[in-house]
């Protein structure tokens, strides 16, 4: 047993000895300071100027007393506006015709008939084509009705949504081009 712990320190001793000879100084550093001498000796670089702000100019929001746009519009209503809506309503369940299917801007009045003391007016739809309306007909994407039709334009009455729910008239003409 003796002799296996004195080769354990005799190992121990060359591991020793061989770490501190590897530690050692040594003088063999003249090309990194050759090195660090050539670094200091260049000109030094070019600093950019720090950049120049612009300082901050405060902003007052003047609009904070009025009506915050997501907020849902005030109504008032008034007595002509409500007798407005109270008996006005599209009728969902009839049969559409041709010429609801487009917008009244798209539609010009070409023309009128005078046939059996009524007037008819000759309408020309976005595609080209001609179509006779009368008095009672619709026309138009808003349930545009045709109220009147004289020498010069068509008289026609939208039902337009109100804004609160119910429906509006509103009265449009087409005028002969």
């Amino acid at each position: 047993m003796n002799l296996s712990i004195q080769k354990i320190r005799v190992i121990q001793s060359l591991c020793l000895t061989t770490l501190l000879t590897a530690c050692g100084r040594q003088d063999n550093l003249s090309d990194l300071q050759v090195f660090v001498d050539e670094v200091k000796g260049r000109p030094a670089a070019r600093v950019e100027p720090v950049p120049v702000f612009v300082p901050y100019e405060g902003f007052i929001y003047s609009a904070a007393s009025q009506r915050s746009p997501f907020d849902k519009p005030l109504t008032i209503i008034d007595g002509i506006s409500q007798e407005l809506t109270l008996n006005v309503q599209p009728d969902f369940d009839r049969q559409q015709e041709f010429l609801e299917n487009q917008s009244l801007s798209e539609l010009k009045m070409v023309g009128m008939l005078f046939r059996q003391q009524t007037y008819e007016a000759l309408v020309e739809d976005g595609f080209g084509e001609i179509h006779r309306v009368r008095v009672g007909s619709y026309l138009g994407q808003n349930y545009g009705r045709v109220e009147a039709i004289n020498e010069t334009q068509t008289s026609i009455r939208e039902i337009v949504p109100s804004g609160n729910g119910g429906w509006v008239q509103r009265p449009q003409t087409l005028t002969l081009q």
